[in-house]
């Protein structure tokens, strides 16, 4: 139907494949064989799928043009292909959460969120990778071997989203399912360049609901601020098959450019993160851009950050003790660092697990306390370093620790802690072109407006995807002299 490169199909927004597919100027199936074919030259470097379906797209893409064609009500994410983060089922494909020990049979039915996707007409392009279980922020599967960063192929894409940022980041295809439990949307979206929200908790519906301390959300990662509430709009609302997800179907704010009244905190390491300089100079620049654009900022540390290191690694390892094999020889198929975390956490008695979870609980009210007393936003790093060579659970400049990776991601698990939005967007990128994400953070419920400051930002500060160009994007260089 259209003259439009491949290349640029395959990366054009949500909402622009949505409005050519509604006008007819493009088909589904040009724009899911688009994505496929970027996804065909890129992914054999990056290695971004678990199970990559395009026998199953291309189909579902021919039925949704013929829908076109007939006249048929549209869904609001008719024909664009989505990518599922490999820990949803999705029917016909296995789930196998980056593990070896888990079973190759193929899922019988579509997790809710994923039948909500298509649903609303999206095309499914298959699983993406993520390390095993989900218990890292790193981009190492001992099930599907490395996902590597699209800036830098020899560094991690960060986790547990990884297969999905990394897409993402790529240019193949605007939407990308991910998952949360301590930073796992909005990690990987830091490293790779991307935007990765994850909602207030029970936002998006997670079935079966996980037995790990409610710590685990569902989360869109896309380049764009809009097309990532459009994902969150489709994938919202209550669902009778998890008892924590709340009434109501998200609805985006009305886009502002002007943030004056808005009232933000911003915090460079929460009162105890170490943070690489170029990180720490990139978020305060964002922070200055934040204050330009009129909202009123106030350098500070809320009083509960230096109580969340000792909470998060009680409530980790605890968290994974479930899925450590019971038979010895299976630790052999995992991954080292797993074994050593659930190896970490074996002496702890039920005693002092409930007692972290009643700490947690304190904690979560004293995030939202302390939001009620002041404060719309909060601003930190997304992360304290940028990205770092594959095979490594920290920065070679970094103490080197067995299991402990949550030393450069104290920013991220408040908020899964608290139940609270977050949200990574990119704030520009180091001298070595690695990218950097500044989190916008806020009290429960508040999504919508965490989402229209995050895109405020954005549209004053767009973020360039010339992969290979190191710097800064364009408009930030003078602000970060300032912080220097």
């Amino acid at each position: 139907m259209t003259a439009v490169p491949s290349a640029t199909l395959a990366a054009l927004s949500a909402h622009a494949m949505v409005d050519l597919v509604r006008s007819r100027q493009v088909s589904p199936v040009e724009l899911v064989q688009a994505v496929l074919d970027r996804i065909d030259g890129l992914d054999p470097d990056i290695n971004a799928f678990a199970k990559l379906d395009a026998e199953g797209a291309l189909a579902a893409a021919r039925a949704a043009e013929a829908a076109v064609m007939r006249g048929d009500r549209l869904g609001p994410l008719h024909g664009v292909p989505v990518s599922i983060k490999d820990i949803q089922a999705v029917a016909g494909l296995p789930t196998r959460r980056g593990s070896r020990l888990t079973s190759a049979e193929p899922a019988a039915a579509d997790a809710p969120v994923v039948a909500r996707l298509r649903a609303a007409g999206a095309i499914i392009l298959g699983k993406t990778a993520m390390p095993e279980y989900g218990w890292v922020a790193l981009s190492d599967s001992p099930l599907t071997g490395a996902t590597r960063n699209p800036w830098r192929p020899d560094c991690t894409a960060g986790g547990s989203s990884s297969g999905a940022a990394a897409l993402a980041a790529a240019g193949c295809g605007p939407l990308h399912l991910g998952t949360d439990g301590a930073g796992s949307v909005r990690l990987p979206a830091h490293f790779c360049g991307v935007v990765g929200f994850k909602p207030t908790y029970g936002t998006v519906p997670y079935v079966p609901v996980p037995n790990n301390g409610a710590l685990s959300h569902i989360g869109p990662i896309a380049r764009d601020v809009a097309d990532a509430e459009l994902m969150l709009a489709v994938m919202s609302g209550p669902h009778p098959g998890d008892f924590t997800s709340l009434a109501g179907r998200f609805t985006p704010l009305e886009p502002r450019n002007d943030l004056t009244g808005l009232r933000v905190a911003y915090s460079a390491d929460l009162g105890h993160a170490q943070v690489d300089q170029e990180v720490a100079d990139l978020v305060a620049a964002a922070a200055i851009g934040l204050e330009e654009m009129g909202a009123e900022v106030e350098a500070l540390d809320p009083p509960w950050g230096r109580s969340g290191p000792e909470l998060i690694r009680s409530l980790w390892g605890a968290a994974y003790l479930g899925m450590a094999p019971t038979d010895p020889g299976d630790e052999a198929l995992m991954d080292r660092g797993l074994v050593c975390c659930q190896n970490a956490a074996a002496g702890l008695t039920a005693r002092e697990v409930q007692a972290a979870h009643g700490r947690r609980i304190s904690y979560a009210a004293d995030v939202g306390t302390w939001f009620a007393g002041g404060f719309d936003i909060l601003v930190t790093p997304a992360a304290s370093v940028a990205a770092f060579p594959l095979g490594r659970l920290r920065p070679e400049h970094w103490p080197a620790h067995d299991w402990d990776w949550l030393a450069w991601a104290e920013f991220s698990y408040p908020f899964n802690l608290a139940h609270a939005p977050a949200i990574s967007v990119p704030c520009g990128r180091t001298k070595a072109g690695l990218p950097v994400g500044i989190q916008l953070a806020g009290p429960r419920h508040v999504d919508a407006l965490v989402l229209q400051v995050a895109g405020a930002f954005l549209r004053a500060f767009p973020f360039s995807y010339a992969a290979g160009e190191g710097g800064e994007p364009a408009g930030r260089a003078s602000k970060a002299s300032r912080t220097g």
